[in-house]
């Protein structure tokens, strides 16, 4: 297949899957920073109602933030300067006039139990219960090894007009690819 007729298909199916913003890669805090601009800039653009942007734009930040902080894929470097990227991907789309963004990163098998664990706890609760939930976490200290405040599930949740969905694919060297889908 020639590059061209190639490259048009794949964006051909993603615009029949309702996909409006995709990335996949290596990311880190300023590049998130710069999708996040872009896709602030586009939901403008479109005229869309500033609740609907608020929540797309603050389940989009927290489901990049854990990206960047649990992908148990990184690059890194500490001399001279330090970096690191994480890598995963992220799909922010329209199904039923309704959003949905997805992303998905590796993570270790050992943190699978635990992170499923937290999910189907939210999946479980009403939307009075999170915010009882919610409300407890903001009281809590940080769970260990957590890198931010252990509420970011939390704050997905809140702003998910459905359940969210989840999923856990194995891959080779302990690791296994972790995909969240929530709906707004």
């Amino acid at each position: 297949m020639l590059l061209a007729q190639e490259y048009s298909a794949f964006k051909r199916e993603l615009d029949q899957k309702g996909i409006i913003f995709s990335f996949s890669g290596y990311l880190s805090e300023g590049i998130l920073y710069s999708l996040g601009e872009a896709l602030r800039e586009k939901m403008a653009l479109e005229e869309m109602d500033g609740p609907t942007v608020r929540r797309v734009f603050s389940v989009f930040v927290e489901q990049m933030q854990n990206i960047v902080r649990y992908s148990a894929e990184k690059l890194a470097r500490d001399d001279p300067q330090p970096i690191e990227l994480s890598a995963g991907m992220v799909t922010i789309g329209t199904e039923n006039d309704t959003f949905f963004i997805v992303c998905g990163n590796a993570v270790h098998n050992r943190d699978v139990p635990r992170l499923r664990e937290r999910l189907e706890f939210l999946k479980g609760l009403d939307r009075e219960g999170i915010k009882t939930h919610y409300r407890e976490q903001l009281r809590e200290n940080p769970e260990e090894g957590s890198r931010g405040a252990t509420i970011g599930l939390i704050e997905i949740a809140r702003r998910a007009s459905q359940p969210i969905e989840y999923d856990f694919a194995e891959m080779d060297g302990g690791k296994s690819f972790f995909c969240l889908k929530v709906r707004v």
